[in-house]
C-alpha cells in the first residue's frame, strides 16, 4: 500500500475542517474557510473555491487534499453534476474538463490509488459550504471520467497508509454524512425562502430561527423541500413538534387549549397564547408557500393529541 508524506498535514487538516462543521453547525462561510489551517506553524489553504480539485504546491506526494462541489447558482445549473446513489451510498465525482491527465485530474486520481484521506467540501448556498471530513476515493472510472467517493467514520485508522475502515463502517460513516447534508441543505432553501423569520413570530435573530418539517423525514410524504418547511423561532418550533401548536392548511395557528387556559409569565402568554388563530407569515413566492395537504395531515396529528 503507498506511503502518504504528506499524511501530518492531511491529519491536521482533516480534524480542523471536521472543527469549523462542528463550530458553525456544519455550514461554514467561505471567508472563514479561507483562513486555512495551522500546522506546525505554517498556514496552509484548503483550496482555492474555485477549482473543484486542490493539492497544496508545498505536498511532496501527488495526491489531492480537498474536492469542492460548487452551490448551485439561481437558475443556472451546476457545471459539474456531481450527485449522491442512495442505493450504492457513493458520491459520484466528475473529472475537471480537458485531458483526463491533467494536473488537477492527476491530484484527484491519485487521492483514489493511494487511499489517502481528504476533505470534500459541498456547497450549500453561495458562500457556504459544509466540510465533510474524511472521505475516501474509492473508484476511478477514466472511461466514464468520474470517481466514487465514501466516507470514513471520525474514528477511523487513518495512518500514512491511508484509511482502513471497513467497507460496512463505511457506507454507515457515509449514511450519517449524507443524513448531515440533507437536513442542511433543507435548512438553508427554507430559510432562504422564510427570509430568515420565524413564520409565526416573525423573529428574524439567525440564530433563534430553524427549518422544521412539516411531515417528518421517515413519512413518505416527508421530503426536504421548502413546500415541506416552515422557518420557526427555537420556541415555536418546540411547540410545533410536541403538537402544543398547530398550523392547519389555511395556515392559522392553533394553540393546544390546556395553554390556552394556563396563567404563567409573559412568555405563554405573548409567545404562544398570543398567536392563538394568528395566520402564519408565507414566503413571497407561491411555489415555497407550505402545502396545504401536508399542513392538514400535520394538523390532524395536532387535533388528535389534544383530545
Amino acid at each position: 500500500m503507498p506511503f502518504d508524506p504528506d499524511h501530518e498535514i492531511r491529519r491536521t487538516a482533516v480534524l480542523t475542517a471536521r472543527k469549523l462543521a462542528q463550530d458553525y453547525g456544519d455550514i461554514v462561510p467561505l471567508t472563514v474557510l479561507r483562513n486555512g489551517f495551522l500546522h506546525q506553524g505554517q498556514r496552509y489553504s484548503f483550496g482555492s473555491f474555485q477549482n473543484g480539485i486542490y493539492r497544496p504546491a508545498a505536498f511532496q506526494g501527488s495526491a489531492a487534499l480537498s474536492l469542492l462541489t460548487a452551490a448551485p447558482k439561481p437558475g443556472k445549473p451546476r457545471p459539474y453534476e456531481d450527485s449522491y446513489d442512495p442505493d450504492t451510498k457513493l458520491f459520484t465525482y466528475h473529472y475537471r474538463s480537458g485531458s483526463p491527465d491533467q494536473a488537477d485530474n492527476r491530484a484527484l486520481r491519485a487521492a483514489c490509488r493511494e487511499r489517502v484521506p481528504i476533505i470534500y467540501f459541498e456547497g450549500i448556498a453561495p458562500g457556504q459550504y459544509m466540510p465533510m471530513a474524511p472521505m475516501n476515493v474509492t473508484h476511478d472510472d477514466p472511461a466514464a471520467r468520474t470517481v466514487l467517493i465514501t466516507a470514513a467514520l471520525p474514528s477511523a485508522d487513518t495512518g500514512p497508509e491511508g484509511i482502513t475502515s471497513a467497507p460496512d463502517l463505511r457506507a454507515y460513516a457515509l449514511t450519517e454524512v449524507k443524513r448531515r447534508l440533507h437536513q442542511q441543505k433543507f435548512r438553508v432553501a427554507v430559510l432562504q425562502a422564510y427570509r430568515q423569520r420565524c413564520t409565526v413570530c416573525a423573529l428574524k435573530q439567525a440564530e433563534l430561527v430553524q427549518a422544521a418539517h412539516i411531515v417528518e423525514d421517515p413519512d413518505p410524504e416527508g421530503v426536504a423541500a421548502v413546500v415541506n418547511g416552515l422557518a420557526l423561532c427555537a420556541i415555536h418550533h418546540l411547540a410545533y413538534d410536541r403538537n402544543l401548536m398547530g398550523i392547519d392548511p389555511e395556515g392559522v395557528v392553533h394553540i393546544d387549549k390546556r395553554l390556552l387556559e394556563e396563567r404563567d409569565g409573559p412568555m405563554l402568554r405573548e409567545g404562544l397564547q398570543g398567536f392563538h388563530r394568528a395566520q402564519i407569515l408565507e414566503p413571497r413566492h407561491p411555489r415555497d408557500r407550505p402545502d396545504p395537504a401536508r399542513l392538514a395531515v400535520r394538523f390532524e396529528r395536532f387535533t388528535a393529541a389534544a383530545g
